[in-house]
């Protein structure tokens, strides 16, 4: 048989918990909206200019959570251009254009650098 005695609790580490989070603010994340904007608008295909001119972030706060979403707003007969730009697209003679992944490239340095800065926020006493 196995026992399991504990003794303590973790009130430290609700407390540490507690004051990261509340140390996060939306409005720091602003910085890294810029530059995921500015990243994907230079790594988007250029035809007429008007789906890289058209990033643009959100960054929305619930339930201790902190989410940052990049969009595109050019939409023409309801297909998302950054998209099919993204994946590829069937065309009315039935012939297919190729995707190109130009988001996942562009946007994973941004990540990385948020996860940077958060890793060095919770580390930092």
């Amino acid at each position: 048989m196995i026992k399991v005695k504990q003794k303590g609790n973790f009130d430290k580490l609700t407390r540490y918990f507690k004051q990261v989070e509340s140390g996060i603010n939306p409005r720091d994340l602003d910085r890294f909206g810029d530059m995921g904007v500015d990243a994907l608008s230079a790594a988007t295909p250029v035809d007429t200019g008007n789906t890289s001119k058209s990033w643009y972030y959100e960054i929305t706060q619930r339930r201790g959570r902190i989410t940052i979403s990049f969009k595109n707003s050019n939409v023409v007969n309801g297909v998302p251009i950054a998209i099919i730009l993204q994946y590829g697209h069937g065309t009315r003679g039935g012939g297919y254009v190729q995707g190109r992944d130009y988001i996942n490239p562009a946007i994973q340095p941004v990540f990385d650098k948020i996860v940077d800065s958060a890793w060095k926020e919770v580390t930092n006493p």
